[in-house]
């Protein structure tokens, strides 16, 4: 995939493939034929989405296939996730106490378009943000008409772009929160991506906040 040029049909059965050769399949407990019945009907919306200047380098990419947790639990799917040519697992930090994964969910106001699988569309990795206190990069996201990723949304990310995930260029994840000052965020730890969560009042030079500018399900 280029920044001038997309197949989003072709792009949408890359996605696909490469959560089956990763075990999504398996992971899911649906098997093969069943997990790809789940996605299929996104197809169509996806061949839809129009050229545009998108590039994984540059931290943007036209659409992502999102598996929500309640097909994939998080911490079966971030150790499938790697760094662009690395080859050791993504893991979840141990700073989540038992049971907190569970707890970070959409806040209010933010709908998921479908409760199993759906696509992401128009994904910013958010470097400008990098150095800017959490809280101020949700609003100003927001105040664009766009929206923070959720947990599950840049699992998908560096699922399908690891190259996305880069030194000095992580990313918050404001779209899932618990109620208290956490943010999870992805950045990189022991040369493999790593799920953590920073408080939402301490900027980082090296952690911006990932967007989308909407969510679509098989319907539109």
């Amino acid at each position: 995939m280029t920044e001038t040029a997309l197949d989003g049909g072709a792009e949408f059965d890359r996605q696909v493939r490469t959560l089956i050769d990763l075990g999504y399949p398996a992971v899911s407990g649906l098997g093969p034929e069943r997990f790809g019945a789940l996605v299929a009907p996104l197809r169509a919306r996806a061949a839809a989405v129009p050229a545009g200047p998108y590039g994984p380098e540059s931290g943007r990419v036209p659409f992502l296939l999102v598996v929500t947790r309640g097909v994939a639990p998080i911490e079966e799917t971030m150790p499938l996730t790697a760094l662009h040519g690395g080859r050791l697992p993504g893991f979840v930090d141990r700073s989540f106490e038992p049971g907190a994964l569970e707890r970070f969910v959409p806040p209010e106001g933010l709908e998921l378009p479908a409760p199993d699988a759906y696509l992401l569309l128009g994904v910013e990795r958010g470097e400008e943000f990098c150095g800017v206190v959490p809280q101020d990069a949700v609003r100003t996201v927001a105040e664009r008409g766009r929206t923070p990723l959720t947990i599950e949304e840049g699992i998908a990310l560096v699922t399908q772009f690891p190259q996305v995930l880069a030194k000095n260029k992580c990313f918050s994840l404001g779209g899932s929160r618990c109620g208290d000052r956490r943010v999870p965020a992805l950045w990189i730890s022991k040369r493999a991506p790593k799920l953590g969560w920073c408080w939402e009042g301490n900027p980082h030079t090296w952690l911006g906040m990932a967007s989308a500018g909407s969510r679509a399900g098989a319907g539109g």
